[in-house]
């Protein structure tokens, strides 16, 4: 019964898309982008529904040039230029659809786009729909208002077993053994393909399985890292190889409280009230952008960063599509932690800019209230009076951490994990001692300090006395920027949680 259900859900997808292309193009729409990386399926698609369009069919490729889909007729020769296609699509007097691949690389031409608008002006008296297919259909401006965009839908959750049970099958058929899994370890390699197309699926499947004929754990990371690859072509979110241990984090003991209380609700797909993030406000240096890696590595989820560096750009709009794309990306890679590091450098309201910070601050709040996926969200800010207020207000996260230079305790913990990281032996040094002369240290200042000693120490032993005397030689940043620390300290009072 569940493999009959399976195949009258792939069934209704086909379906769903057969006719939703076939409305569009006959409500009279005269310009469609597909935008879609499976080429192949998309023609597939269109050739299904010519019967139920009353209008010739062609293609265009220009290694090919314009070609009918509804009689055996060689392509048209003299059809192969960008311009030239567009002139003999102008000048026919009889109506039809025309499938243009790839075109988008000929948009730029004003040549071109001037012929597509007089092909469109001629709608009225003779239906041309021109159908723009490719990877990034992104048509002009002036062209946008007449234009309808369709996607094809994702493979479900039953495709997508269905997929890899079929690659399963042929690496079986072909070795002369099952393809060694369990249920836990299938579930996983299905979950982490949701979002790909079938082709894309197909490929990393095959990948996971006839590398040693098995799926197992260690095939899992191996697909996500190929998955963001497939979804990041702008570069302007990072993968994260490498996340970290909150034993490699010292102090930071409500966040893990906070943390584990959470983990299994935001891994309940029937939970309502899923934890949506949290702002770790603080000094610089006192290890927000470790805590955040940590998140990723306690809940066993793929780390993405978003980079506001790349994400700015001079063109109007840009800016505000390419947040959108990531943050699109990151729902297809959930569940997952997505970070952005400090904050207030890509949401601080400025004039300087042309309104792109408050408007990319728009769409960051819309997507905060609006997504549905297990993304979870991790922000890190130095400075709390450059973010705007609608950003920190209750409800756009969870809690607000504020983590601030490290108390005695916590000193002494982070001198025995960076001790240990140099693999020197923690009873050789007195830690209350060291804990004590760092007082108004952060943490990257005391390993900074520790580095120092090394260094000054390359051909003896290193001894607690020589530690003291490179933190002796330091001025931290709380004493440098005491004015600043101690303004923050008096806001985060009674407006954050301490993180530890």
């Amino acid at each position: 019964m569940l493999d009959k259900n399976k195949y009258i859900k792939e069934e209704e997808n086909k379906m769903n898309d057969r006719h939703d292309i076939a409305v569009i193009i006959n409500s009279q729409t005269p310009l469609i982008s597909i935008k879609t990386r499976e080429e192949k399926r998309a023609l597939e698609l269109l050739k299904s529904i010519r019967a139920s369009v009353d209008r010739g069919f062609y293609q265009w490729k220009i290694t090919e040039g314009l070609t009918s889909l509804m009689f055996a007729i060689e392509a048209d020769a003299e059809s192969v230029e960008p311009a030239e296609v567009l002139l003999n699509i102008k000048e026919q007097n009889l109506p039809g659809v025309f499938i243009l691949i790839d075109f988008q690389h000929h948009l730029k031409d004003p040549v071109h786009v001037r012929l597509i608008k007089d092909i469109v002006y001629q709608f009225e008296s003779i239906a041309k729909t021109l159908i723009f297919l490719g990877v990034d259909c992104k048509l002009p401006d002036e062209l946008r208002s007449v234009t309808a965009n369709f996607e094809l839908t994702l493979p479900s959750t039953e495709e997508i077993e269905k997929i890899v049970k079929q690659e399963a099958k042929k690496w079986a058929n072909k070795n002369g053994k099952k393809v060694k899994s369990n249920r836990k370890n299938l579930a996983a390699l299905i979950k982490n393909l949701n979002g790909l197309s079938r082709s894309e699926v197909k490929r990393l499947a095959r990948g996971a399985i006839y590398d040693d004929g098995a799926i197992n754990e260690s095939d899992l990371p191996e697909v996500m890292q190929a998955k963001y690859q497939l979804l990041n072509q702008d570069g302007i979110l990072h993968f994260e190889y490498e996340t970290e241990k909150f034993s490699a984090v010292g102090g930071f003991a409500n966040l893990k409280k906070w943390l584990e209380q959470r983990r299994n609700a935001f891994n309940d797909s029937q939970q309502h009230d899923r934890p949506k993030g949290v702002l770790l406000l603080g000094v610089q240096g006192c290890g927000k952008s470790l805590a955040a890696k940590s998140v990723a590595g306690v809940w066993g989820l793929p780390l993405l960063r978003l980079d506001f560096a790349a994400l700015y750009n001079k063109y109007h709009g840009e800016s505000e599509k390419n947040l959108r794309q990531s943050l699109k990306a990151a729902e297809t890679m959930a569940p997952c932690v997505l970070w952005i590091d400090e904050m207030e450098k890509g949401f601080s309201s400025s004039d300087s800019d042309g309104g792109t910070s408050k408007r990319l601050l728009g769409t960051f709040l819309t997507w905060l209230a609006e997504n549905k996926k297990h993304v979870f969200l991790v922000a890190t800010a130095n400075d709390i009076q450059s973010l705007p207020p609608e950003l920190i207000r209750k409800g756009r996260m969870d809690e607000i951490f504020f983590v601030d230079l490290p108390d005695e305790k916590t000193r002494e913990n982070i001198f025995s994990i960076h001790l240990r990281k140099r693999d020197l032996e923690i009873v050789d040094f007195n830690l209350k001692e060291l804990a004590q002369v760092s007082q108004g240290f952060s943490g990257a200042e005391i390993e900074q300090a520790l580095v120092s000693a090394l260094y000054a120490m390359a051909t003896a032993t290193l001894r607690t006395t020589d530690i003291v005397k490179a933190i002796n030689n330091t001025k931290p940043l709380s004493i440098v920027m005491d004015k600043q620390i101690s303004a923050l300290r008096a806001w985060a009072q009674s407006r954050t949680v301490p993180a530890n």
